[in-house]
This record gives structure tokens, C-alpha cells and sequence, in this order.
């Protein structure tokens, strides 16, 4: 298992390396030093069937020494991430002539795997993006016409059918954003491309029960096994603890007090900072709508000195105490949102984030900030699972009004009812664990049977 170094990877890689020692498979999971002191412990009982082998990151100019993950790195230089990452193909190469492994599950950013490992090794694509992103990236057998950031705000030529899945103008220009050191090494676009494209078979972090259309896309338009793992739904206690249970028991005090289904929780993950002006406009949203809520804000983003709670409005936190908690340490996501005063969740829908609140039960207030996530939260809002802030389409900014008039549709208004109740309906798919388990138990099947020889590569 190598995944890309970033938390919203290494867990669900994470997660589905226990979940195939679970069924006898013997893993090995390669990151480096510090990511892998990030992750939670290996349950003892699988101790015999896991092992972490810790890589050390090479030293790249203008990358800080301790950065090996990306929420260490501002979002506009992680390329030089990814050139550090590049340079881990020697020692894994090394270690897969050793090993000699059945498979190597891989992540986009190693597109150079499949090379590494040689035609005597199995390699699939561990794809944690939806099947309608991977659709929507690039099609083989299509050619791709795009060029300009206008191009990719309509479905692309080779999606047969309606679909409302693509970016806004100012997200795909927020992708595209480089500065100088950004400029070598291989783009994301090829990366994926070349990835998906090298691969024996691609596994999909999603389920045909939640996107048949796009699944069926990717079956015409992929000459390669499409595996679907489910959604690898989170399991309450086997979260990260880096505060310790005093930590959860300060927060889940001030839960307990809470009505059901009252809180919004609010977290916009790791690697973006906000802007002032987006920090005063989501407080004087959150303060409008009048719910009880909870914001884990991160204090300093990757590589800024600004201190994000020292942007929030002067006096916010004063007229908001009792009823709404700015929380600028680390905060127990998972746990938070299994809780049953939360009814809510404004996320940047990240995908870990959007399986984690689905998976609860929780109708989610749609903000997106960067890479695929735009898609995906035109994915769910075409699902009535989640309701989009609206902001304008050039610059992506939005007002305080439209953060609660949002908020409050989705949580307590009778306009927010269809929402509240795909919710409902949807946290059989996302959250029931012996349904995603089947589609892991199909997994396995297909990699043995592969490993015997008695079913073909590519369909």
C-alpha cells in the first residue's frame, strides 16, 4: 500500500489495509517517518499481519525539513511535495524486487509505480475520488479539447448524459494556480492519467448503489477492471486521539446540552487557508442563522503566520458564547459527528469528509475550496444531500447572508425537508458497514483470484 502524503489518503488506505488483513491478506504500508506516526495504532490482533515501512523524504529546496505531509505545505507549492515524493522510487523499487508482493495498491500521485514494479507485479489504482471525477477527468479513445478554464465548467463531450457535475469558473482557476517552484515536474493531470491509464485495475472508493451512471461510464470507457471497495465508512474509537480523551470529554460536555440535531458542525480541513474575509463572512453567517454550532478552525494553515481566530470579527466570540465554540486545536471529527446533537455539517467536501457525515446521517452545507471538491459537491447537491452556499462565480466569494439563509434551509426549514430526508436514506449506503464490507469482501475475492490466475486483468 503507497499512499499520496496527505491525511484525507493515508487514512482510507489506511483503513482498507486493515480491513484486507482482516480477510488474510499480509500488508505492507509504506509512507514516511512522520505520517506514519500520525495514523492510528495497528489493532493488536492484526499486528502479525501489518507492517509499516517508514521511507524517509529527501531533502528538496525551498521544502521545509519537517514537511512530509500536505497539510505542511501551502496548497500553491505542493508540487515540491510531490518532487520529494517522486524521489521514494528508488527505495520502493528496491523493496518490491525484495518483497516481491502479489499487488501494489498506489495512489495517483506515484504514476510512475507500475514501471517501478515491472510486468511481474500486479498494481491497481486505489482511486479515492468519485467514479463521476475520475469520469469527468479524461476518457482514452476521446480526445480531450479542453484548454480554457471555461471549458471545464460544462460536462465534458464524452458524458452521455445531463449532468450538472463540473467545476465554477473560479475553482478550476484555483486549480490551476502556480507559482514559480510549482512549474516542473508532472502535472496532477498527468499524474491521474497515467495512473489510471498503467494500472491492471483501478478500485474506486464509491458504489454503484450511490452513482450507477458514472459507474456504467466507466466500465464503457475503461478497458480495465473497475472495482468498487464502498465507501470505507468511519468506525467510532478507531480515530486518531492526538488530544486524548480529555479532549473529547470537553467537547462532548458542551454536546451533551445541545438538542438533537441542533449543532452545525463546521470544518473546512487542512490545506487552504481562509481569507479574512472568508473567516468574517462564515462567523457572521454562523451568527445569523442563530443554531448552536461548532467550528474546528484551524489556527495557522500550512506555511502562514496568520492566526485565523485573530481574524474572526472583533466581539464574535463574546455575542456568540454559549450558544456557538470556535475550537482552534485538533478536534475528533468522526466522534463529533456520530454525536446526536449534530445535525449538520458545512465541509469543503473533501471526500473524507463527505463519507464521514453521510455515514452519520448528517445533511451536509456544501463549501467547496480546492481540487476535486467542487465536483463532488455538485455531485451531492444533484442528490438533494447537500445544499450549496451560493457564491459568485468569478472570485468565489460569498456573504454572511447566504452562509445562514443556507444553514438554515438545510437544518430546520421546511424548504430543507427533501435534503433532511435523502439524508436519511442515504446513510444506509454511506454508513451501513456489513453493506460496504461485501464490496471489500469482493475486492479480495478479485485479488486472489487474480493472484491464481482464474480471472483475466481487463474485462
Amino acid at each position: 500500500m503507497f499512499p499520496w502524503l496527505a491525511m484525507g489518503h493515508l487514512i482510507p488506505f489506511f483503513h482498507l489495509s486493515k480491513l484486507l488483513a482482516e480477510k488474510g491478506h499480509r500488508i505492507h504500508f509504506v509512507s514516511t517517518p512522520r505520517n506514519l506516526s500520525r495514523l492510528p495504532k495497528i489493532p493488536l490482533h492484526l499486528s502479525s499481519q501489518m507492517t509499516l515501512v517508514s521511507f524517509p523524504l529527501p531533502p528538496v529546496p525551498n521544502l521545509p525539513p519537517q514537511a512530509e505531509s500536505s497539510m505542511d505545505v501551502p496548497y500553491n507549492h505542493q508540487q515540491l511535495l510531490k518532487q520529494a515524493f517522486d524521489s521514494l522510487r528508488p527505495p520502493l523499487t528496491e523493496l518490491l524486487r525484495r518483497l516481491n508482493p502479489d499487488w501494489v495498491i498506489y495512489d495517483y500521485a506515484s504514476h510512475w509505480l507500475p514501471a517501478a514494479a515491472g510486468r511481474r507485479i500486479s498494481c491497481a489504482f486505489f482511486s479515492l475520488f468519485t467514479a463521476a471525477t475520475i469520469s469527468f477527468t479524461g476518457a482514452p479513445g476521446f480526445v480531450d479539447s479542453r484548454s480554457r478554464a471555461e471549458d471545464f465548467t460544462v460536462a465534458p463531450d464524452w458524458v452521455p448524459f445531463e449532468s450538472d457535475v463540473a467545476y465554477r469558473l473560479h475553482e478550476i482557476t484555483k486549480y490551476v494556480e502556480k507559482t514559480e517552484e510549482d512549474s516542473s515536474g508532472p502535472s496532477d493531470q498527468i499524474r491521474f492519467s497515467v495512473a489510471m491509464e498503467e494500472s491492471d485495475a483501478v478500485i474506486v472508493r464509491s458504489s454503484p448503489a450511490f452513482e450507477p451512471d458514472w459507474f456504467d461510464l466507466l466500465d464503457r470507457i475503461h478497458e480495465k477492471r473497475i472495482v468498487p471497495v464502498g465507501f470505507l465508512p468511519p468506525v467510532t474509537g478507531e480515530e486518531s486521539d492526538e488530544g486524548g480523551s480529555a479532549v473529547w470529554g470537553e467537547i462532548k460536555e458542551w454536546l451533551d446540552e445541545q438538542r438533537v440535531n441542533s449543532v452545525v458542525y463546521v470544518a473546512l480541513g487542512t490545506e487552504v487557508s481562509l481569507t479574512r474575509e472568508e473567516i468574517a463572512e462564515l462567523a457572521m453567517g454562523l451568527e445569523k442563522s442563530g443554531l448552536p454550532f461548532f467550528w474546528a478552525l484551524r489556527r495557522y494553515a500550512a506555511g502562514s503566520t496568520r492566526d485565523a481566530a485573530a481574524m474572526l470579527p472583533g466581539g464574535f466570540v463574546e455575542r456568540v458564547a454559549g450558544r456557538g465554540i470556535v475550537y482552534t486545536e485538533w478536534a475528533p471529527q468522526v466522534k463529533i459527528l456520530s454525536h446526536d446533537s449534530v445535525g449538520g455539517f458545512l465541509t469543503h467536501c473533501g471526500c473524507n469528509s463527505v463519507v464521514e457525515g453521510l455515514a452519520f446521517g448528517k445533511v451536509l452545507i456544501l463549501l467547496p475550496m480546492i481540487n476535486d471538491q467542487g465536483l463532488n459537491a455538485r455531485l451531492l447537491a444533484g442528490k438533494k444531500l447537500g445544499m450549496e452556499i451560493p457564491r459568485r462565480d468569478d472570485d468565489g466569494s460569498f456573504t454572511g447572508d447566504s452562509v445562514a439563509a443556507t444553514v438554515t434551509a438545510t437544518m430546520v426549514e421546511e424548504s430543507g425537508e427533501p435534503w433532511r430526508s435523502a439524508v436519511k436514506a442515504a446513510k444506509e449506503t454511506f454508513g451501513d458497514g456489513e453493506k460496504n464490507d461485501r464490496l471489500v469482501d469482493n475486492l479480495a475475492n478479485y485479488l486472489q483470484d487474480m493472484k491464481m490466475g482464474l480471472c483475466k486483468k481487463t474485462i
